[in-house]
C-alpha cells in the first residue's frame, strides 16, 4: 500500500535535488572565465545524461541490491525485489529517481575542479565510471546495507557519500591534470583567476541553497509518522549551518584581505551547507552554528592550502567546499549527535556519548576517502595515458568553447564576438542582410555639405586618446559633447602604468594588480582646438590619486568619410 503523501515528498525532493544541477552549472560558469562557458555548461548537462542511464543499468544494483558487506549485486535495469530497503509506502521507481539524481550530483561535482584544461572526452568517460561503480560501492557501505551500515555509521544525506566523493575525486583529477597556464609563477607563487560573473556564481550559490532542503529534507523519505518533525530538524539546521559559516567567512576575509571577498564568501555558503548535510537530522540547532562556524574556517583555509600549498589549481573551490567539508561535517556529527529520529539519544562526544560513534565517523570517512583515491587515481592515470586527458596548450589558451564544441561565445547576443564566418557559406548569407546591402548614390542619406575653403591649412587634424577609470564614461562624454565633440570610439581595456597600485585578493591569491580594467576613449578633432579638449579632460578626470588616467595626442594625416569620399576637415563634419 503506498503513501501519496510519503511518495510525493520523495518525488519533490528528487525534483529539487535535479535542479542542483542547474546551481553547479551557474557557479561553476561565473567562477571561471567566459571563453569556457559552454564547455561547462555542456559538461553540467552531460554528466547527469550520462549518469541517468549507467546508474539504471549497474549502479542501483551494487548500491542497494543484495546485503554484502562490499557490494551489492548485479541487477541490470532495476528488475529486483528491493522491498527490505524501500522507505515505508514509496514505490521502487520513485526512490529510484531520488538516488539517480543524487548519484549525478556526485559526478557533477568533480567538473568544477577540472575545469577549462579537460578534455570533454574524457570527462564523460570519467563521470560514466563514477555513475556506474565509484559512487555506487561506497553508497552500498553507508545506505546499502554495506559495512559501514552495520558498524552504526551516520550520513544522512550524503556529507561523505555524495560531496566527498565527489571533492576526493576532484582533488585526484585536478592534481594529475595540472594547473591551468598560468596559474602559478616560476616560483610557485599562486596566481589569481578570477571568473567572468559573480552574477552567475551568486545565481548558482542561491539555486543550490534553495536546493538543498530538498536534498536534505527530502532525505527522510517519509512525512508520515515523525517524519514530519525530522524534516523540520533537518530544514532549520541545514539553514543555519549555511547562514552562519556564510557570515564566518565573510569576516575571515574581511580581516585577512582587508575586504569581504564575495567569491569565497559564496564558497562559505555551500561549505555550510555540505557540512551540515551528513548530521542535519542528530543535531541541534546549536550544534548546527557550531558546525557553520568550523565550516567556515575550514573553507577559508582549505582553498588557500590546496591552492598555494598543494599547488593543485581548483578554479571553483570544489576541493575546498566537499572534499574538506564533506569530511569534517561527517566527523562532527560524531561531536554533536543528539537525536536518532524523533527520539533524544545523545551519542554525540559533546553530550556525554562517549568516543564509539565518533570512531566509526572517522573510520568511515577514512575508507571512503581510501576508496575513492585509489580508483580515480587508477581511472584518470589510464584516460591519461590513452586518449589523454588534457587538451593542448593553444585549445585551452582560446578556450575550450571554440575547439571542443564549435562554439564562438556562449554570450554571442551580449558581446561581440570575431568574425570567422568570411568567405564561408554563412558569410555569404551575412553578406546579404538588407542592412548591409550598398545602395546607389542618388538613394543614400541625403548630405548637407559644409563648407571647408581653406581649411585643409587652416585646421590641424589630432587624435586624442584618453585612459581613464571606466566609471567616468558618462560625465566624460557629456563634458566633450559640450565643448562641440560628438564623435568617438571607446573600448573596454585593461593595461598598467607605472604604479602598480595597492595588492588586492581574490579567492585567497593576490590579484595581478598590473593590468587594470580602463575605458579607452579615442576622438579625432580639427575644428575643436585640442588643448580645449585635453583642459576639459583633465577637469574631469583629475582627484589627486592614483589612477586618474593619461592623455596622448597624436597627428592624423588624412580622414576619409567612406559614405561621401569627403576628406580631412570636412570627413569629421557631421551636420548631415
Amino acid at each position: 500500500m503506498y503513501s501519496s503523501v510519503n511518495t510525493i515528498w520523495v518525488l519533490l525532493g528528487a525534483a529539487m535535488v535535479f535542479f542542483m544541477q542547474a546551481g553547479f552549472a551557474m557557479c561553476e560558469a561565473g567562477f571561471t572565465r567566459s571563453k569556457n562557458t559552454g564547455n561547462i555548461l555542456m559538461k553540467n548537462l552531460m554528466d547527469f545524461c550520462i549518469g541517468t542511464p549507467a546508474f539504471w543499468l549497474v549502479g542501483f544494483g551494487i548500491m542497494f541490491g543484495g546485503t554484502g558487506a562490499l557490494i551489492g549485486s548485479f541487477d541490470p535495469l532495476v528488475r529486483g525485489d528491493y522491498t527490505a530497503i524501500l522507505p515505508a509506502g514509496v514505490p521502487i521507481l520513485a526512490f529510484f529517481i531520488f538516488q539517480t539524481v543524487f548519484c549525478a550530483t556526485a559526478a557533477t561535482i568533480v567538473s568544477g575542479a577540472m575545469a577549462e584544461r579537460t578534455k570533454f572526452i574524457s570527462y564523460c568517460i570519467y563521470s560514466a565510471v563514477i555513475s556506474l561503480v565509484i559512487y555506487p560501492i561506497s553508497g552500498h557501505w553507508i545506505w546499502g546495507g554495506g559495512w559501514l551500515a552495520e558498524l552504526g555509521f551516520h550520513d544522512f544525506a550524503g556529507s561523505t557519500a555524495v560531496h566527498m566523493v565527489g571533492g576526493v575525486a576532484a582533488l585526484i583529477g585536478a592534481a594529475i591534470l595540472g594547473p591551468r597556464i598560468g596559474k602559478y609563477t616560476k616560483d610557485g607563487k599562486a596566481r589569481a583567476i578570477p571568473g567572468h560573473s559573480l552574477t552567475l556564481g551568486a545565481l548558482g550559490c542561491f539555486i543550490l541553497w534553495f536546493c538543498w532542503f530538498g536534498f536534505n529534507g527530502g532525505s527522510t523519505v517519509a512525512l508520515s509518522g515523525g517524519g514530519a518533525e525530522v524534516a523540520s530538524r533537518v530544514f532549520v539546521t541545514t539553514n543555519m549551518a549555511a547562514a552562519v559559516a556564510t557570515v564566518t567567512v565573510m569576516c575571515i576575509t574581511w580581516i585577512r584581505y582587508k575586504k569581504p571577498d564575495v567569491s569565497m564568501t559564496l564558497n562559505g555558503s555551500l561549505a555550510g551547507l555540505v557540512a551540515i548535510t551528513a548530521g542535519c537530522d542528530m543535531v541541534t540547532p546549536f550544534g548546527s552554528v557550531i558546525i557553520g562556524i568550523c565550516a567556515g574556517f575550514a573553507v577559508v583555509f582549505g582553498i588557500e592550502f590546496v591552492d598555494q600549498k598543494l599547488k593543485v589549481d581548483d578554479p571553483v573551490g570544489a576541493v575546498g567546499v566537499h572534499c574538506i567539508n564533506g569530511a569534517l561535517g561527517t566527523i562532527l556529527t560524531g561531536l554533536f549527535a543528539y537525536y536518532n529520529g524523533t527520539e533524544v539519544e545523545p551519542l554525540g562526544v559533546f553530550y556525554g556519548g562517549g568516543f564509539h560513534f565518533f570512531g566509526i565517523q572517522v573510520l568511515g570517512v577514512v575508507a571512503v576517502i581510501a576508496w575513492v583515491a585509489i580508483t580515480m587515481t587508477i581511472v584518470f592515470n589510464v584516460i591519461k595515458h590513452t586518449i589523454g586527458l588534457r587538451v593542448s596548450e593553444a585549445e585551452e589558451i582560446m578556450g575550450l568553447d571554440k575547439p571542443e564544441h564549435g562554439l564562438s561565445s556562449a554570450y554571442a547576443d551580449f558581446m561581440p564576438v570575431v568574425p570567422t564566418v568570411l568567405g564561408t557559406k554563412a558569410g555569404e548569407t551575412a553578406a546579404k542582410i538588407k542592412d548591409t546591402i550598398p545602395v546607389a548614390v542618388e538613394k543614400a542619406v541625403p548630405v548637407t555639405k559644409v563648407t571647408t575653403e581653406g581649411a585643409s591649412h587652416e585646421h590641424k587634424l589630432s587624435k586624442i586618446v584618453i585612459i581613464a577609470k571606466q566609471s567616468k564614461f558618462e560625465v566624460l562624454k557629456e563634458a566633450l559633447a559640450s565643448i562641440g565633440v560628438s564623435g568617438m570610439t571607446v573600448t573596454n581595456v585593461v593595461g598598467c602604468g607605472v604604479q602598480k597600485g595597492a595588492p588586492e585578493y581574490y579567492r585567497g591569491a593576490e590579484v595581478d594588480v598590473t593590468l587594470l580594467p580602463k575605458m579607452k576613449m579615442e576622438v579625432v578633432v580639427s575644428k575643436v582646438p585640442v588643448e580645449t579638449v585635453v583642459e576639459t579632460v583633465k577637469k574631469v578626470l583629475y582627484t589627486g590619486h592614483i589612477g586618474d588616467g593619461k592623455i596622448f595626442v597624436y597627428n592624423v594625416d588624412r580622414v576619409v568619410k567612406v559614405r561621401t569620399g569627403e576628406e580631412n576637415f570636412a570627413a569629421l563634419q557631421d551636420v548631415e
